[in-house]
Formats: C-alpha cells, structure tokens, sequence
C-alpha cells in the first residue's frame, strides 16, 4: 500500500491511529505535496476546461458481501454520508479508468460505503477510520471474505485519512481516498465530465455535506486529539473542506 507516512493497518491497529510528532511531521510533508496540485485543478474549473472522466455503466456490484455492507451502510450512516460514499465509489471508478489503473470491485465498493462507517459515533482514543476498518473487517468476514481480503478492505479503510494515499488508485487505500477527495475537497473535479458529474448528484445528493462534516470532525477530533482528523483540523483542512467547488 502507497503510504508516504508510513501508517499502516499493522500500525492502525496497534496504535488505534494516535499519532507520534515524527509522523505528524511526515504528514505534513505529504500534505505539502498534496495541497498546491488543487489551484491548477481549480483553474481549470474557473475555464470551464472540463475532462471527460465519467462511468458509463452505473450497475453496482451484486456479490453477497457486497449487499450486506450495503445493507449495513444504509441501516448506520446518515443520508449525507450514504451518498457521500456512494459517490466516492464513482469518483473513484472514474479517476481509476482515466488513470488506467486496475482495480478489484467488490473490494473497491465494499471499502467505499463502508470508509466513513464510524465517523458519526465518534470511539474516545481510537480514529474513526481504524475503528470502522475494524469492523468493515468483522463484517467482510461474517459474510464469507477471506482473511485476506477481509484485512485488504480494513487496511484500505484505515488508510483513507493519510495524505498522499490517493496517489496510487491500483491501491484499495488510494481509491476510496482518490473518490473520497474528489467529493470532500473538489481534487481531481476538473478532470471528470460536468454532466456525468451533475446525473450523479442527482442520484445521490450532498445533502448539506459540508455542514455536516464540520459538525463529525468536529467531534471526531475532540474524541481522538492525537488523531489524524485532528491534526487535519489544526493544518487548515476545514477551511479546504468549506471552499469545495460544490454548491451547498
């Protein structure tokens, strides 16, 4: 897995997603990296310099792990996190097609609806993403993943959060945070088709995302202040977050 800072599911798991001064200070460095590719981006959308990243075929996949974590998206998270994770699939999708990258579906989807699973009950001590990779772990496995693949989707899930992670869209981890990104930040906007990009917020719509991401980081970083959505908040992240190209 593509993780400049390091941060592992090994490391998730053990430390709950605290983190040390050392890695905060690879953070940075990745987030340095990351952040001044947005004003091009921007740029572009300001033109109207569009791409033409989109998905044709819009079917979801139909395994049986598949519909449960489905089943279990729709039944915890809120109407505004639910399209927001159907949508970072997409996103996904159509980044990783420009990008030529290959992908597994049931594991990309899977880790898509289920990245934020644990972001609105906030676990003192314990980052959302490895409390909700944990469980996306335990479910995969109820419901006849492999060890294997089960441990793909919760390290995936776990690694969203990391900076620098959505480089890589072969990665599970660089999928869900690439779709996640484009959606929560606006990265890559510019290089997805408008129309393909407004039929899918009529499909799912934002429903107030921006609020209410302010409203769980919010808690989730007074929950967890050694945290990575802590150390996002304290770097500006909010602010990045609010001033997304999309029209709330």
């Amino acid at each position: 897995m593509t993780n400049p800072a390091g941060l592992d599911w090994t490391w998730a798991q053990r430390t709950g997603g605290n983190l040390t001064a050392a890695q905060r200070r690879r953070l940075l460095a990745a987030l340095g990296r990351t952040v001044p590719r947005f004003a091009p981006g921007r740029l572009r959308l300001a033109l109207g310099r569009r791409g033409t990243g989109r998905v044709e075929d819009v079917r979801l996949p139909d395994t049986r792990l598949a519909r449960e974590a489905e089943l279990h998206a729709r039944e915890e998270l809120s109407d505004a996190l639910l399209a927001h994770s159907f949508r970072t699939y997409f996103f996904g999708r159509a980044l990783a097609d420009l990008d030529g990258a290959e992908y597994d579906d049931e594991i990309a989807y899977v880790s898509c609806l289920l990245h934020d699973i644990a972001l609105e009950t906030p676990t003192p001590g314990r980052c959302f993403a490895v409390v909700g990779g944990e469980s996306a772990v335990g479910l995969a496995r109820r419901h006849g993943a492999s060890a294997e693949r089960a441990a793909i989707i919760g390290a995936a899930i776990a690694a969203h959060l990391t900076p620098g992670v959505a480089a890589d869209l072969g990665d599970p981890g660089g999928f869900v945070s690439a779709g996640a990104s484009v959606d929560v930040l606006g990265d890559r906007l510019a290089d997805l088709d408008p129309r393909w990009v407004d039929e899918l917020l009529a499909r799912h719509p934002r429903h107030q995302l921006k609020k209410h991401l302010a409203a769980v980081f919010a808690a989730e970083a007074a929950a967890v202040p050694e945290g990575r959505v802590a150390w996002l908040t304290s770097t500006g992240f909010t602010q990045l977050v609010k001033f997304a190209p999309f029209p709330e």
